[in-house]
């Protein structure tokens, strides 16, 4: 990647309930395309569209403290959304990120390729590009070809299609699909496993297990 000086941002959003090693392959994954200054993980208050959390924000916030203590770049969990009444609307973070960090920084919201499927059921969605790029990386068993992909999904990310060194290089407005991470791990399987006296200790990092242990989460 050529060397430059705007300042980058990379946001990682999700329920995190809770954090698991998926979650960290994804930061890791993009951190090693766009080479962010700044991780900033955006843990969800009321996720409309789920239905609901299992464990409060303030525990999920202290789960990714734990989860990303001694990450390798700097990294910021972020509590507006865990603090905002109501719904948590993705376009309204990004909204308020780009607002504190000016207009020249490079934004870059990463999710899961899988996403795309339900993209335009988000509210606004056509305007996460007015702040932000959109990085969708891809799970096993998603097709880069963006079938299944509602039609104006599609076309909206192909007229916007750019390199990761593109998008590193300019503030907002362009996607990009990223293959081949190589993980697939699923919240409510590890719920499941933790409901059944099960420890997954192969998919969540050892400080998180401890958290869960001593609260007793996600027991019946």
């Amino acid at each position: 990647m050529a060397r430059v000086t705007r300042p980058c941002v990379a946001v990682l959003g999700g329920s995190f309930d809770p954090v698991h090693r998926g979650h960290l392959a994804l930061a890791d994954y993009c951190v090693k395309l766009f080479q962010p200054d700044l991780l900033r993980i955006v843990p969800a208050g009321l996720p409309w569209q789920k239905g609901g959390v299992h464990v409060s924000g303030e525990h999920r916030f202290e789960m990714l403290e734990r989860a990303f203590a001694g990450y390798p770049v700097p990294v910021m969990i972020d509590r507006q959304e865990i603090e905002r009444s109501g719904n948590s609307y993705t376009v309204e973070t990004l909204q308020s990120i780009r607002a504190e960090i000016g207009s020249e920084a490079s934004l870059v919201f990463l999710i899961g390729a899988d996403q795309l499927k339900g993209l335009n059921t988000w509210h606004r969605w056509r305007n996460l590009l007015t702040f932000s790029h959109l990085c969708a990386v891809s799970r096993p068993g998603f097709s880069l070809d963006l079938s299944g992909v509602p039609n104006e999904v599609a076309e909206e990310f192909v007229q916007r299609m750019a390199t990761p060194e593109a998008m590193r290089n300019t503030s907002c407005g362009s996607t990009c699909l990223a293959p081949n991470l190589q993980i697939d791990i699923s919240s409510t399987a590890i719920r499941h496993a933790l409901r059944q006296g099960n420890q997954p200790s192969a998919l969540v990092p050892p400080a998180v297990l401890d958290y869960i242990k001593q609260h007793h989460f996600y027991q019946n």
